[in-house]
């Protein structure tokens, strides 16, 4: 039996205004309790329905770890406690300007509580073992004393790469002298590799030294921890877990480090954040190379080749999609934020906005970090969110690729901010939001709807007069959201919207003088964009499945084809139209189609009397036959290699009778 559901209100100190009735709508409960200190003088209200058999949801994000204490308070005392879950309603839709109008800002609360009751996606994970293992790289005194902090709880390795003075060896730790060669993994699993490595030989009186010097050896650890002191040895070194970069600019790194690495012992969970679909990836076919979108943007270096699919380390993965938003065939999917559950809540959000308005939102893309910190400050010493700007929350901002953006549009919204944390996470949106950009650009719609912000300007409001089409329903995958979108926001379909180059939608021309119809390209195109008549010479093309990986470019052998970015809206683009194709060449004999007319003639132009087996012979003709009377005429030749004698009459009975 489904439990009945308790929304608790709180107007933090009477700061902030709500509709409770339109609040209990949108989070779908039986009842609904106002209060005006829920985290203070109020708190018994919060107590008493967690010791009821209600699900109890709060709208309050500040104090969500009072009350998940308190939950677990009231269940030591009872056995019992009701399910609970926390949503923020104030910082992004409570306080906001004095100008803000009440019903905007009510409607976006009920669009926030809306959103949160839909089911979250479930995200699988793996286990990862770590048994304590740590390779120390760095200076000898740095090394050391980072090997003194935390030797009593890891065992210790420490490579020193100068030639310091080891005044007193430890027994608690081994110390070697080399240079990192090579690095790669992650917390469990680094496999590290060094050059000229000397082990220090702790026997004798005096100062240690350093034993025989081999050129190459490679060690395995769970812990690494770099004091190097110049550039770290992975890319976006902050999202490696098991790695520890001292920033040589930093005082008391060392401690931070020693207090952070001591706890990697032990066994983690850790979240498998992708789904990978090898039969989707158009990376290879055939030892051709095609796209290499998701290799080109990943920032840990977890995606590499394998032959005719990538493949993705899940131990180095760290979640940020970006493989994901620019992935053109959805062979790579989200587990934590699938595009289906994606534009789901932004679907729920608008409606429930324009429902309440009759106008349409804008939406601000942040993470749940520095993003959502920005948010919270700007709405208690500032203005706060405008009242038509609906946030959505993400782990990284790199999650969003063009058909996000685009399904923001088919949900309605006006304008489609992205609130980055840094210029790093600029630059891995630039390319998405350039190409979005054209889209709209190439519908007749203005390309500053899709922009990058500061925080100073979430408080501005926006002017959504005449903008927005009517909603579209946003079903399928990316490609297909995207299309109907970009489609619903043009009044006439006229020619195809240009792309940037790189971009996965467009065509594919062939230049006729070169193509010879091998159909090569036909037989490696990795999602049937290109395809061949039954009946006659012809390469086929579909633009609506082409992604413009290049497999095809570099298979031709002649280099005939181009490939050519942009976004056919027409239906002519759903259905296969000839590129190419000629009329096929009559065996001379049968009458059978067999090859390309002008293929044929060219090679009969080669050889006919060029070639001396093709001089004072009929072989020419050979090559106007199709296989089966190529073979009969060859078998039945008076030249035929294998040719016999007339064959023997069959003797009978009567024979040896008569004889």
């Amino acid at each position: 039996m489904t439990a009945h559901k308790t929304l608790l209100l709180c107007s933090c100190d009477k700061t902030q205004r709500f509709d409770s009735k339109l609040l209990q709508t949108a989070a779908g409960a039986e009842h609904v309790v106002e209060a005006n200190q829920l985290c203070g003088n109020d708190l018994g209200i919060a107590a008493e329905h967690l010791s009821a058999n209600n699900k109890v949801l709060i709208a309050c994000g500040q104090q969500s770890v009072l009350f998940e204490r308190l939950a677990e308070d009231v269940y030591a005392e009872t056995q019992h406690a009701a399910p609970l879950n926390t949503i923020d309603i104030r910082d992004r839709a409570g306080w906001s300007s004095p100008d803000a109008k009440p019903e905007r800002l009510a409607a976006k609360q009920a669009a926030l509580v809306a959103a949160a009751q839909l089911p979250p996606p479930i995200a699988p994970a793996k286990t990862i073992q770590s048994n304590g293992v740590c390779c120390i790289i760095g200076p000898t005194e740095e090394a050391l004393r980072m090997a003194e902090l935390v030797k009593d709880e890891l065992g210790v390795t420490c490579i020193v790469n100068d030639a310091g003075p080891v005044t007193l060896p430890s027994a608690a730790y081994d110390v070697a002298k080399g240079q990192l060669a090579s690095a790669y993994g992650a917390l469990g699993n680094f496999q590290l590799e060094f050059s000229q490595l000397q082990a220090l030989n702790p026997a004798g009186r005096g100062e240690p030294g350093y034993g025989e010097v081999k050129a190459t050896a490679r060690s395995d650890c769970d812990v690494f921890i770099d004091l190097r002191g110049g550039n770290p040895a992975f890319p976006s070194h902050q999202k490696r877990n098991g790695y520890f970069w001292a920033d040589p600019n930093k005082t008391g790194e060392l401690e931070r480090i020693a207090l952070t690495a001591r706890d990697r012992v032990g066994e983690f969970e850790k979240t498998v954040y992708f789904r990978l679909e090898e039969s989707l990836c158009a990376h290879s076919r055939a030892n051709k190379p095609g796209c290499t979108r998701c290799l080109d943007v990943c920032p840990t270096e977890a995606i590499f080749s394998a032959r005719d699919h990538v493949q993705i380390d899940s131990d180095i993965c760290a979640g940020c999609g970006s493989c994901a938003a620019v992935c053109p065939t959805s062979a790579i999917s989200m587990t934590e934020t699938p595009f289906e559950a994606l534009t789901k809540a932004l679907e729920v959000m608008a409606k429930v906005y324009r429902e309440h308005t009759h106008q349409s939102p804008r939406l601000v893309f942040h993470t749940l970090s520095a993003g959502a910190e920005a948010i919270t400050y700007l709405a208690r010493y500032d203005n706060g969110l405008a009242d038509d700007l609906i946030p959505m929350g993400l782990e990284h901002t790199d999650r969003i690729g063009h058909a996000e953006i685009m399904a923001a549009f088919g949900a309605g919204y006006a304008e489609v901010l992205i609130l980055v944390d840094n210029e790093i996470d600029r630059r891995a949106v630039a390319a998405e939001i350039e190409l979005a950009q054209a889209m709209l650009e190439g519908t007749h719609n203005a390309p500053s709807r899709i922009r990058v912000i500061e925080p100073i300007e979430l408080c501005n409001p926006g002017d959504n007069a005449g903008r927005v089409s009517d909603p579209v329903l946003l079903v399928g995958g990316r490609r297909d959201v995207t299309r109907v979108t970009a489609a619903a926001m043009t009044d006439k379909i006229e020619a195809p919207v240009p792309l940037p180059v790189g971009a996965p939608y467009g065509a594919i021309n062939i230049d006729s003088d070169k193509c010879t119809l091998c159909l090569a390209c036909v037989s490696l195109c990795p999602t049937g964009a290109l395809g061949d008549h039954p009946d006659r010479p012809e390469v086929q093309f579909t633009e609506n499945a082409c992604v413009q990986c290049g497999v095809c470019d570099s298979t031709c052998p002649e280099t005939a084809i181009t490939l050519i970015p942009q976004l056919d809206l027409s239906k002519n683009a759903l259905t296969a139209r000839p590129l190419h194709s000629e009329e096929p060449y009559e065996c001379i004999n049968c009458g059978t189609p067999f090859g390309v007319a002008s293929t044929i003639n060219r090679i009969i132009e080669k050889l006919e009397n060029q070639h001396w087996m093709y001089k004072n012979s009929d072989n020419v003709q050979l090559i106007r036959m199709c296989d089966n009377c190529r073979v009969k005429a060859q078998f039945h030749s008076d030249r035929a290699p294998m040719a016999g004698g007339d064959r023997p009459r069959v003797r009978t009975s009567d024979d040896y009778l008569d004889s």
